[in-house]
């Protein structure tokens, strides 16, 4: 019988219960997220059918560090994430996700520029229409 993962909040419960982190880890080892992003956007490609190339360029990466993040070799900042999802023309939930699953806190709209971010996912706006967007409101452009 295959075992079915806690949930998020089972988890925590587990953890602020536990007199030792090694004990707690080791117990609930199944339950950490083993999520790689190299193999994430490689789903994603499949799933869209867009080639790897062509995303690079739209996320207006260098090419050499495009393909060493689709490869693992290279783990992204969370701006880079970003023009990769803008590049991919995600969802705000496939962003999210993949925001989440590689560490990196989602997109709050709160926060001014995130909200400039959202927007320019939801309305399927390039890397550049963002940054231009960015600009305009005296933001941090992507770098």
């Amino acid at each position: 019988m295959e075992r079915k993962n806690k949930s998020t909040d089972d988890l925590m419960d587990s953890l602020t219960q536990s007199q030792d982190l090694q004990s707690f880890m080791n117990e609930n080892d199944n339950d950490f997220r083993q999520d790689d992003i190299a193999t994430y956007l490689q789903t994603l490609l499949k799933e869209k059918h867009l080639k790897k190339s062509q995303v690079i360029r739209d996320a207006m990466l260098n090419e050499v560090y495009g393909y060493q993040i689709f490869s693992g070799l290279k783990t992204p900042r969370r701006d880079k994430l970003l023009c990769l999802a803008l590049a991919m023309k995600l969802t705000l939930e496939e962003t999210q996700k993949m925001l989440r699953s590689c560490g990196f806190s989602p997109l709050y709209v709160r926060h001014r520029r995130d909200c400039v971010i959202i927007h320019g996912i939801l309305q399927k706006r390039s890397v550049m229409e963002v940054n231009s967007t960015l600009d305009e409101m005296g933001l941090p452009l992507f770098l």
